[in-house]
């Protein structure tokens, strides 16, 4: 088994991703906030996976081991916290909404320049600012949680595999050898949500996934199994605020 990496502090910095590289699991004794200005984040922990656009943030806390995957050219921007400052007063991972100020706000805070001592009066004051905007930031619930139960683990690798296939639960309780009402239940039991619920967020995900990668809009729709473009970017628009169009790479 890999060893997990232990960085005590974690770091407040920008930096660049490639399409498709990953930062391997480690931990911090800090709280980070994580953003990508560019591209599409996808956050693992031992609970699930967090996907974060360039609308949202990713809250991860002290001790929580994680691992980074860039969709799309990624700018990544990384903001530590002492363990003793929690402005969320949260213990798992969540993702938050990042509006206009609160954009800015983390880009100043992760750009400054190498010199400049985190100590200032200046970088204190904004960092309050940034502070107090975290406390406001609505969540978001673009979080996958993973199955435990093997029956459940079964019919989810199916959907991970083809996000499309539209077979009801009972069809797909009869390939795993479980009942609907098995399945239904450990969803809740398991994952906190229906099976109706984690097939759109898996396909949320994928749509992230895709955009990030230029994929058309009308593409990504049939990949991730809804009949038509409008049906998906309704959708999408419902669950992010925005259509698809705004996570396309600009040229």
């Amino acid at each position: 088994m890999k060893e997990i990496r232990h960085e005590p502090v974690a770091p407040t910095r920008t930096q660049w991703l490639a399409p498709g590289a990953a930062i391997d699991p480690h931990r911090h004794d800090d709280h980070q906030i994580v953003y990508a200005g560019r591209g599409v984040l996808a956050v693992t922990t031992s609970t699930g996976l967090w996907i974060a656009p360039a609308t949202r943030a990713i809250w991860v806390p002290a001790g929580t081991v994680h691992a980074h995957q860039a969709h799309g050219e990624l700018a990544l921007h990384l903001v530590g916290l002492p363990a003793s400052e929690n402005p969320l007063n949260l213990a798992e991972p969540a993702v938050l909404t990042v509006g206009p100020l609160l954009r800015e706000l983390i880009l100043a805070h992760t750009d400054a320049p190498p010199d400049e001592r985190p100590e200032s009066p200046e970088r204190a004051r904004l960092r309050a600012v940034l502070l107090d905007q975290l406390r406001v930031s609505p969540q978001q619930p673009v979080h996958l949680p993973t199955p435990r139960s093997p029956q459940l683990k079964a019919v989810c690798e199916i959907l991970r595999t083809n996000p499309a296939d539209n077979r009801t639960l009972p069809a797909l309780g009869r390939e795993v050898g479980a009942s609907a009402r098995t399945l239904s239940r450990l969803f809740k039991a398991d994952l906190g949500m229906t099976f109706p619920q984690w097939r759109t967020q898996l396909r949320l995900y994928r749509a992230l996934v895709l955009l990030a990668e230029d994929t058309p809009v009308t593409t990504v729709a049939h990949r991730c199994g809804w009949s038509s473009a409008s049906a998906f970017i309704d959708v999408f628009r419902r669950s992010f605020g925005h259509t698809p169009g705004a996570h396309q790479p600009r040229s």
